[in-house]
């Protein structure tokens, strides 16, 4: 007992032969309402409802001295006046009196409840979802979801609910009154489109995860019918559209106003099966991330505990440390992934010649515009080219063309437009180097200054919903930015708006981060290095690895800390310094540390993919998570230097 009680583990100790209950405040809240009641108790007085599951497990230890163990073990415990099913890792093992007989049985328990929630969960809305993407009708989509959710919540009856004077009813609370029900609203777009019901034949009491579960499948089989509406709608449109300019070729009369309206009707069919596709691709993405990244961090999470728990077994923990680094590994390559999806990825610029690459989407533009809307170039031919990704820059050039065409929604003017920065026409404050501008000005409706303020803002858009999302402006400042150049925004409204990229002139750069090998280069000798990052547990795994290389570390939590030890006379040939930090970036303090020692080598650490060149200057730059040997490589590189 004087080990039990001060134990963080959950330990319950069934001692002599009536298994008389004794344990610590940790086990308390497993057990709920039967504590303090069942403290220093024969257990089948107050685990009566799962004796006969319980009991032999007990008495076999007793009586075997052997350890019994399982993982996810199912129990049915009545702990808050309603009984479930709960799931617990456990080991029983045997505690010997003095004269080597059994005296009672140890059990050390963690409750795995939630994550064997979770896990039914996902594998049930994952089923559902391949069911759903093999049925066309909504009717048979809906009729299918309600059954499965059904027989999963073993419920009386489930169905939803879409006549507005029922959604109203069902809004003030006034749903006929069942001996259980759950009501689950679907909203698309701030607005009420249908209710789940769900209506059970006795009382119970509803769980969190039998929620959870409602909610989910709700939205996950409303999406699936709005899709197989909009499809229908497309197909109706379509025939509809035959059928109706058949009658016009007989008939010939108001031919281009009809079929303007019924184009317009087949754009609107198609522009909500678009959202409908891209709602359910955006659910898919975000479902296999998390199913991904919750693998990954599982065998990472496990295997730690199991080191912490033995860290005195070499050989077993270095399988676990193999398999720890496999799963981190295979995360960080899912993060590139994500940065790709994102235009985050690494660039592959080029020299550009602008009037080829606008010559070349002459076509493009006008099929995007319109015959309403006039296009005029002006590019000298004999611009000197630009460095930039020449893909991601027609990508950038075609969102300004929609966005102006958005913006003149009855006709104008589109003028395309390149040349050298010259006095009249200056680049942004911080770029570098020679610039060539390039501008989209259109005679639209313009923007007001909050507008305009607010206009590179992600997800931010004034095209409503369903018309635009929000991310073209970002996406082309960003690639602005990543390629050394920057964006300016001119617009007032009534007189039109005026996009300027700036593109950096000249030839590509030769790429010095790649060095061949796998060799990990040590310190030539005691390098002393400053380590600054705030977040405490990246910064003492840096400093470990950083001792390893053979280098004397000293830590600081903050860029004020790292000043401090400088002005008590800490001597450093290096600075490694994270760079998004509480109050103060990496860079601020590495620039204002150059000013005192001109020639200190500086380490950036970054997890942020789109920072921009500008602000790096001059320092070397490792992205996060890195490997042992990347760490080793920059630090050799600066220190050669």
């Amino acid at each position: 007992m004087a080990m039990l009680l001060p134990a963080q583990a959950q330990i319950v100790l069934f001692w002599g032969p009536q298994f008389v209950a004794l344990y610590n405040e940790a086990y308390a809240p497993t057990i709920g309402a039967k504590h303090p009641h069942a403290l220093g108790r024969p257990a089948i007085e107050h685990w009566s409802e799962l004796w006969d599951d319980l009991e032999p497990l007990l008495r076999g230890v007793r009586e075997t001295g052997k350890t019994f163990s399982a993982a996810n073990r199912p129990f049915y415990i009545e702990r808050s006046g309603a009984g479930e099913t709960a799931w617990f890792d456990v080991s029983y093992s045997a505690v010997r009196e003095t004269d080597g007989s059994i005296g009672g049985v140890l059990c050390i328990v963690a409750e795995t409840t939630r994550r064997m929630q979770f896990q039914r969960r996902q594998a049930f809305l994952l089923e559902l979802g391949q069911a759903l993407r093999n049925i066309e009708e909504p009717e048979a989509i809906q009729a299918f979801a309600v059954q499965r959710l059904q027989q999963e919540l073993d419920a009386a009856r489930v169905c939803f609910v879409e006549d507005p004077a029922d959604l109203r009813q069902f809004a003030l609370g006034l749903a006929p009154a069942t001996h259980a029900s759950l009501q689950v609203p679907v909203q698309r777009g701030g607005k009420l489109d249908a209710m789940l019901s769900v209506e059970f034949s006795s009382p119970r009491r509803l769980g969190e995860d039998e929620c959870l579960l409602a909610e989910e499948t709700a939205k996950q089989a409303w999406d699936a019918i709005t899709h197989a509406r909009a499809q229908r709608a497309l197909q109706a449109s379509a025939a509809h559209l035959q059928a109706t300019f058949a009658e016009l070729m007989a008939l010939n009369e108001s031919l281009e106003e009809r079929v303007n309206a019924i184009l317009a009707e087949r754009e609107a069919a198609i522009t909500e099966l678009h959202e409908a596709r891209k709602m359910e691709m955006i659910g898919q993405l975000s479902g296999g991330i998390a199913h991904d990244f919750n693998n990954m961090l599982t065998p990472i999470i496990t295997s730690l505990e199991l080191i912490q728990r033995r860290p005195d077994d070499a050989e077993r923990s270095a399988r676990l440390i193999s398999g720890a680094l496999q799963a981190a590994e295979r995360a960080r390559n899912l993060v590139g992934r994500l940065l790709s999806f994102a235009r985050r990825q690494t660039l592959t610029p080029q020299t550009v010649a602008l009037a080829s690459l606008v010559d070349g989407m002459r076509e493009l533009i006008a099929h995007s515009l319109g015959p309403t809307i006039q296009v005029v170039v002006r590019i000298d031919e004999y611009l000197p080219t630009v460095v930039v990704d020449p893909h991601q820059l027609e990508l950038a050039l075609l969102n300004l063309v929609v966005n102006a065409r958005d913006a003149m929604g009855q006709g104008g003017r589109l003028v395309i437009s390149a040349g050298v920065a010259d006095d009249r026409q200056r680049p942004p404050e911080g770029l570098r180097g020679q610039q060539v501008w390039l501008t989209v000005a259109d005679s639209g409706c313009g923007m007001s200054s909050d507008v305009l303020r607010r206009c590179i803002e992600p997800f931010f858009s004034t095209k409503g919903v369903g018309k635009g999302t929000g991310l073209g402006l970002s996406m082309v400042q960003g690639l602005a930015g990543q390629s050394g150049g920057g964006m300016d925004i001119r617009s007032r409204p009534g007189q039109g708006t005026e996009v300027t990229l700036w593109l950096p002139q000249g030839v590509v750069a030769e790429d010095t981060q790649a060095e061949p090998g796998d060799e990990v280069p040590l310190a030539r000798r005691l390098n002393r290095v400053l380590l600054v990052d705030d977040e405490e547990i990246v910064r003492q795994a840096t400093a470990l690895q950083l001792r390893d290389l053979g280098y004397k570390v000293t830590e600081a939590e903050s860029p004020a800390q790292a000043r401090r030890l400088i002005e008590d006379g800490l001597d450093m040939d290096i600075l490694v310094t994270d760079q998004i930090m509480a109050n103060e970036t990496g860079t601020s303090l590495a620039r204002g540390l150059r000013q005192r020692y001109p020639d200190l080598p500086v380490l950036v650490i970054t997890g942020y993919a789109n920072l921009p060149p500008r602000a790096l200057l001059d320092f070397e730059v490792l992205r996060k998570p890195f490997r042992r040997a990347e760490l080793a490589r920059s630090l050799a590189r600066l220190l050669g230097a």
